[in-house]
């Protein structure tokens, strides 16, 4: 096709790109160029229709994408009717000059609704020059109306609260229908704060960004001749992403596009994958509904992936009732099968992941592990894959997230264990005296502080001789007795368990659990995060106690130092499938494709959770440009224990001509484990570790050290012993001089070196 906008684009995208008047509902599969099409077609209805940019609102979830959207519109309205040398589109109309406001209205809903706000809030009774608050300043509102109140906020947390407050304003609940809901003891305490807290945002002349989209709905409500100006001057309508819109942000939209009804939306059901931030995939399925006028386009051509991973997706998403019928497809055929592997655990699945990379990277003259991307469906499982990849010396960034190590809950676990062990450790002691809060301000710390300086005397020796520093109250004094006895209990718990058992002491003893897990989806993950920590102490279980936590707080220390090193831009990508969406990587490996693990637990009971479980692993397998990789395992610590977990059921719905794994036999293997699933997890398909090779294709992978290491080995029993001859990836060749617990400690031939103690279980080292 000549025409310089449309020629590059196919059948389907010509379609939605040329419907310019009247309902249009996009169904854009992963892959299928919608940005291409949403930024044509903008650029289409002003250069070919005559549209005026004024009259045209484009709606984004995010700032990036709401950027982009401006960048490639502008570009294709600046050039010309011929394609320049530069390959881009040339107008005959001369854009050259083109600025910001020749461009039609492109943006978030809460930056739109921002300038809506602008000029027209004085109509609600709040000043133009409104402040809009951000979640620090919502909780520090929250925390002063909670006091005022008389409700603890170190018991209930405020982000709790405002949790369910934005929910309900996401439905556009304000307090008093909000009332009418209460069912619970907690949602009683959230209608009593609600009222008092739209009060105070109003007395203060602010919003929040929940209030942005809820607030301009009032208006709209409220001034027809308000909503009459933005429906003529917003004339043509479209939303990407039609399958994350809430309820707040579907009524917005409806509001505006009920007088000309020229309304395209943009999106896949099968990848909506919000519903905890308040989407509702309802909102795309139902759109015939309330346009029956609406022309549907279908873009189901993919140029991203081969046509085994995308007949592989397809047959996992056609499950799912709750959908409109689809399937990608694309030009190219063929391509590898998918590689399904079974680990015997979560160290096991690290490893073959490792080794699959560095032997793929072996054809390269420069490995770049841009290339590679590691999913998985929680934060937690993050941490064995990274301690791996530290042992093998492949580099890796964390993507919507913190290295595990690095992350707050698991570092202020830590001083707790370290204060344990060494009471004089005063920065680990004035990491968490107040953590969870105990009302110890800086003030009395600063006189304490001093007082141990006069004495001579250690922070935590001061702290038990608190009676003796004057100046403290006697309320104050008691705060610190308290903190005291906690930590002395702590040690006593020391004495008589291993480093698993101390941390469940410090979850419940130092009221941590409460905490972390305060009602809250990231508190849900934090928690989960310091259970994962349980898991990683747990290998220490048969020291003895004292001796157990002093082995697992050096080898942590050892990996959290090796974990803060940069690893530049050259990197393999570690995310959660929620971070991945609209991501594109040549090899892609889902880990931890278990029952309980992915599909999560708490979708197991609930036929929606379920089906949004489905559109999860369909986006995590959709993001796969050249190979796939499915990973599960025999057995996994979960919670502190290991766990025997059957096989994700999503495996069993691929097809067995579209698979590769290592038993031999796709329906022999693959389905005989989930139906023979006995007490070893394997019944009569069982195959012993060592079949698997180092990279789950049957061939040998070149590291011999992986075999010895699939099983997490008991600290009493490590594979070094003192005088072994070793190699690092850094350091070079050294001897083995001392062993103790998983620490093992090397002196190096290289004089610059010397002696260095190493974490055995991640140290990339091997026996020469």
């Amino acid at each position: 096709m000549d025409h310089p906008i449309l020629k590059k684009l196919n059948e389907k995208q010509v379609d939605a790109v040329t419907t310019v008047d009247g309902a249009l509902l996009v169904l854009a599969g992963a892959g299928s160029g919608k940005t291409r099409a949403l930024t044509n077609r903008i650029a289409y209805m002003i250069q070919d229709r005559g549209v005026s940019p004024w009259n045209i609102l484009a709606v984004t979830f995010t700032n990036k994408a709401a950027n982009e959207m401006k960048a490639r519109v502008s570009k294709l309205l600046s050039r010309g009717g011929d394609a320049g040398g530069d390959g881009s589109v040339r107008f005959k109309n001369n854009f050259a000059d083109l600025r910001n406001e020749a461009l039609p209205t492109i943006g978030t809903f809460h930056s739109i609704c921002v300038r809506i706000l602008r000029e027209n809030i004085h109509l609600m009774d709040f000043e133009r020059t409104f402040a809009i608050y951000d979640a620090a300043d919502q909780q520090l509102l929250m925390k002063r109306l909670m006091e005022d109140a008389g409700i603890d906020s170190k018991k209930i947390n405020p982000k709790a609260i405002l949790g369910w407050i934005s929910n309900a304003k996401n439905q556009l609940m304000g307090p008093a229908t909000f009332g009418k809901h209460v069912d619970s003891n907690f949602a009683e305490k959230v209608a009593m704060l609600y009222g008092p807290y739209q009060d105070a945002l109003r007395q203060n002349n602010a919003l929040d960004f929940d209030d942005l989209i809820m607030k301009t709905v009032e208006l709209f409500r409220g001034h027809e001749e308000v909503l009459k100006y933005y429906q003529d001057k917003f004339k043509y309508i479209s939303v990407d992403e039609y399958q994350d819109t809430n309820h707040a942000q579907y009524v917005l939209i409806g509001l505006l596009a009920k007088k000309y009804r020229n309304l395209c939306v943009i999106g896949d059901e099968d990848q909506s994958i919000y519903s905890w931030r308040g989407a509702t995939v309802r909102n795309i399925l139902d759109f015939e509904k309330d346009y029956p006028e609406a022309k549907v386009v279908f873009l189901e051509q993919n140029y991203r992936s081969t046509s085994v991973i995308l007949d592989s997706s397809n047959a996992i998403i056609s499950r799912n009732k709750n959908r409109k019928p689809k399937k990608l497809w694309t030009s190219q055929e063929g391509g590898e099968k998918v590689r399904h592997w079974l680990a015997h655990n979560e160290r096991h699945e690290g490893e073959l992941v490792a080794n699959e990379i560095n032997e793929i990277l072996k054809s390269h003259e420069s490995p770049d592990y841009n290339d590679f991307v590691v999913l998985y469906r929680t934060n937690a499982q993050s941490r064995v894959m990274e301690e791996v990849f530290l042992r093998y010396g492949i580099p890796y960034r964390i993507v919507g997230g913190v290295k595990f190590y690095a992350r707050k809950e698991i570092k202020d676990m830590l001083a707790y264990l370290r204060v344990v062990q060494n009471p004089n450790d005063s920065v680990s002691l004035m990491r968490i005296i107040n953590v969870p809060s105990r009302k110890i301000g800086a003030k009395t710390l600063e006189m304490v502080v001093a007082y141990g300086k006069r004495q001579n005397i250690p922070f935590f020796q001061a702290l038990k001789e608190v009676r003796s520093v004057e100046g403290l109250s006697d309320g104050k004094i008691m705060d610190i007795e308290k903190f005291v006895e906690l930590i002395l209990r702590l040690q006593r718990a020391n004495s008589e368990f291993a480093a698993a058992g101390v941390i469940k002491h410090v979850l419940e003893e130092a009221k941590y659990r409460e905490f972390l897990d305060d009602g809250s989806s990231e508190g849900a993950t934090r928690l989960e995060n310091v259970v994962e920590l349980i898991s990683v102490a747990s290998k220490y279980d048969s020291l003895e106690p004292g001796v157990s936590l002093s082995v697992f707080l050096e080898e942590v220390s050892l990996i959290a130092d090796i974990d803060t090193a940069d690893d530049g831009d050259n990197a393999v990508t570690l995310m959660t499938v929620h971070s991945a969406k609209g991501l594109e990587y040549p090899v892609v490996f889902v880990a931890g494709l278990e029952e309980g693990v992915f599909p999560h637990s708490r979708s197991l009971m609930e036929a929606e959770q379920l089906e949004e479980e489905r559109r999860l692993m369909y986006v995590a397998m959709t993001r796969a440009m050249e190979r796939l990789y499915l990973m599960h395992a025999r057995e996994r610590m979960l919670y502190g224990e290991s766990r025997v977990n059957a096989p994700s059921q999503f495996l069993n719905d691929i097809p067995e001509e579209l698979v590769e794994d290592n038993f031999g036999g796709h329906g022999r293997g693959y389905r005989g484990l989930s139906r023979d699933y006995g007490e070893t997890g394997f019944g009569d398909t069982a195959l012993p570790v060592e079949s698997f090779g180092g990279a789950g294709t049957g061939r040998s992978s070149g590291y011999s050290s992986a075999g010895e290491s699939f099983e997490d080995q008991d600290v009493g029993d490590i594979s070094y012993n003192v005088g072994d001859k070793v190699a690092h990836k850094i350091f070079g060749v050294g001897r083995v001089v001392e062993v103790v617990g998983g620490v093992i400690s090397v002196e190096f031939e290289d004089s610059s070196v010397g002696m260095k103690k190493l974490a055995a279980s991640v140290a990339p080292l091997k026996k020469v």
